[in-house]
Order: C-alpha cells, then structure tokens, then sequence
C-alpha cells in the first residue's frame, strides 16, 4: 500500500484545495500533517517575538475547525512540533512514505523548506493554489510580469481571463496509515481577551478561524446589500461591515480566493453588479499581483532595498522611536490610535494601515523592514505575499511607478475620521 503525506501549510481548508484533492488521489493511505515550526517562536532582529498572540489564536482556531472537518470524514490531522524538512522526514521514514504534496508557496522562508525535503530524498509535488487566477492563463509568462499593476490589471481583463472552478471536496478521503501511537491533540491556548472595539473580533464565533466560519460569513456578506456599498465604505475605521473582512481566512487559507470570487459573480447574477462589486474583484487582483511578483522576483523582494536600486542607501533602524510607533506613543493621533487597535485586536482597516506605514517610512525615516516584521507578528490575516508587497511598495522599493508614497497624517485623519470618532475610541 502507497502512503501520501499532505502536508498543509497556508490552504487550511478542505473546499477548493487542488493539493489535497490531488493528493487523495495519489496513493491507498494518506496522513494530513501540520508542521509547527519554531521558526514562528524565535526574536526577529528588530527585538520582539516572530508571531504574536493574536496570530498563535487564530491559527489555533483554524486548525481545530480543520481536524473537526477531517475526522468528520474518517481522517485527522496530525500536528507536529519542529521545522518541516525534519519531522516530515523522520515521519516519512516511519511510515515507508516517499511522497509529500504540498501547495506551493514562491516566498523564500518556503521555498527553502520544499527544497529540503527534496534533498532529504523525498520527492514532494507542489501545486499552486492560493491565487485567484492561475499564472498558466495569464496573457504572459510569470517572467514577464508587467511592473505596474495596471498594466497587468488591463492586460488580463482584455484577455477576459478569468478564475479556474471552485474544486469540491474530495468524495472520499483515503484511510489513515497506521500511525503505531495516538495522534497527539494539541493543548488550547489561553484565551486572548478581546476588545469590543474590534473591527475584526476573532474570538467570536462569526470571525473565528477555520473554513467553517469563513464560508458562513461569506454567505453573510453577500446575503444583504454590503458587497453593492463595498467602494464606498472601504475606507472605514470602525466596525466590522466596512470591509469585506475576507482577508483573515483567505491569510490562512481556510477559505480560497476562487470561493470568494464565485460567491461574488453569483450575487452579481441575483442582484447585479455595479462599481463596488468590481472592486472586489479589483482587490482580489492586487492579491493576485504581489503573489506572481514573487514568481518573477524571489528573494529580490526581501533585499534591504527590495527592486530599488542596490546602491541606494539602506533603510536605517531608530529603536526608541520604533518602539513608540509599536506603542502608539509617537504623539500623531491618528498614527497612534491605529497601532493600539492592532497591538489590542491583531487587526487594522486597510487604509490605517497604509497611514501608519507611510508614517514609519516617510516621517520617521525608520526601516520598513522593521515594520513589516511587526505587522507580521500582529496580523491575524497576515500573508507573507501581500504584506512584503505592500510595505515594498509605499516604501518606493517595490513596483510603485512613483517611487513611493507617502500620506500625509493631518489630511488622512481629516478625509477619514473627521469627527474624532475613531481617534477617541483609541485615544487609550
């Protein structure tokens, strides 16, 4: 008998999974895994934990709704403690399995992880999936990417191409191989206290982790009006209906882009489309872009100066005035109240965080490569793709064609908080 390992990584869910789908398809036994990597728990070089509490919760969520779903079918989900080429190694071994498939991720951290295990002698087949489109069907080749957003955004509505079929899951899921020991269930983690402030409360049940409660908010979303105001609440600080929220569960992969987009073209047949469904699309497009970028680009994108020129002078690290935008201690109001609701929620609305960036970046002169590494701690829809893009971007060293952006504080806080409200709801 043929054992497969699946090894899951950030496509924690089982609908619309083409790996997994692939690999039920490969051998007579098949073991799900999860790999806890020690990596999440080491100090980055800017002095703080790698991944924050916030972060450890969610993903703590979004696995158990995951084994629920598995054992629900006859399987489980094992989850190990250790970096992967080790564990999926030695599991490897213990089984007789020489097979691993996994999806496929173009950042570094992962790229390296797949590459281990190969050298290790197994052979691993990675499936991308975590894009709306599928670089196949794109109007060029990944090495061709355009560098400008629009122009790739133009590009691909001219071609009309559009997203692959949501892949249902899988009819039948293959026995488990003998493990010879029990799977070991993971403690729960002390609750986070949470914050009625939230935009994004995660500790309830309509914004916990896990595929279960990402399909049922999709259904709310889009069961009322909020996807035909989308454009022009988008810009919201305060409350959970501004945004789509979809970010969190598409970060982790407990639910896909192509779901969400599938959801969003059947409400346009039943209620229409108009400028604030497209920008959905729109946005799952950005998506999209930051992730093929890292198929054009690699480990450029994570060089001190990212696509900039390598002679330009390196960021420069300030470490007291850094711990005060961490804080929300820089004495900019608006600034200050974003970082509180992400240091409190692991949240923040899009356009704070492109306020307090462009403040880290334009107005304290400090590293964005400190700030991206915070973000990466604090973000419960963390994504390695998007965050490293954007922070490149309004830093003037990724594809932004004007060299980066800076916004003004004053201004911002005026467009979008006129009346205080949100800088008195985090004055503290």
């Amino acid at each position: 008998m043929s054992t497969v390992i699946y090894w899951f990584r950030n496509d924690l869910r089982l609908l619309d999974n083409p790996a997994f789908t692939q690999a039920c398809q490969a051998g007579t036994r098949l073991l799900p895994v999860y790999c806890h990597d020690p990596a999440g728990d080491t100090v980055t070089p800017w002095g703080f934990a790698r991944t924050g509490a916030h972060r450890r919760h969610f993903l703590a969520a979004t696995l158990a709704d995951l084994a629920a779903q598995l054992t629900a079918r006859g399987s489980t989900l094992l989850e190990l403690d250790g970096r992967p080429q080790e564990v999926l190694s030695a599991l490897a071994q213990r089984l007789g399995a020489t097979r691993i498939v996994c999806e496929y991720i173009a950042a570094p951290e992962e790229q390296a992880e797949a590459a281990a295990l190969r050298a290790a002698g197994l052979n691993v087949d990675t499936v991308w999936q975590s894009s709306l489109l599928d670089p196949s069907d794109l109007p060029f080749t990944t090495n061709r990417l355009p560098d400008m957003f629009t122009t790739f955004r133009n590009a691909v509505e001219k071609a009309a191409v559009l997203p692959p079929a949501v892949v249902p899951i899988p009819a039948v899921i293959p026995a488990l191989p003998d493990l010879q020991e029990p799977v070991r269930i993971r403690s729960v983690l002390a609750p986070v206290e949470a914050d009625a402030r939230s935009a994004f409360p995660y500790q309830s049940s309509a914004c916990a982790g896990g595929a279960t409660a990402a399909l049922a908010h999709l259904d709310q979303y889009f069961n009322g009006q909020l996807a035909h105001t989308y454009k022009q609440t988008r810009n919201g600080l305060i409350g959970l209906d501004y945004s789509s929220k979809f970010s969190p569960w598409l970060a982790s992969g407990a639910l896909s882009a192509r779901s969400a987009y599938a959801a969003l073209k059947e409400f346009e047949a039943e209620q229409g489309a108009n400028d604030s469904t497209y920008w959905l699309w729109f946005e799952l497009l950005w998506r999209d872009y930051f992730r093929f970028l890292h198929l054009k680009y690699g480990r450029k994108l994570y060089r001190a100066n990212g696509l900039a020129d390598p002679d330009l002078a390196a960021p420069t690290h300030h470490p007291a005035m850094f711990a005060r935008w961490c804080r929300g201690a820089t004495g900019e109001a608006i600034v200050d109240a974003g970082m509180r609701e992400l240091a409190a929620t692991g949240y923040l609305s899009n356009r704070l965080r492109q306020i307090v960036a462009s403040y880290l970046i334009h107005d304290l002169g400090g590293d964005w490569r400190a700030g991206a590494a915070w973000f990466e701690a604090q973000l419960v829809d963390y994504d390695v793709t998007s965050n490293q893009g954007n922070w490149l971007y309004l830093a003037g060293r990724g594809t932004d064609p004007r060299g980066g952006r800076r916004f003004n504080p004053q201004k911002q806080a005026q467009d979008y908080d006129a009346d205080g409200a949100y800088r008195a709801l985090w004055s503290a």
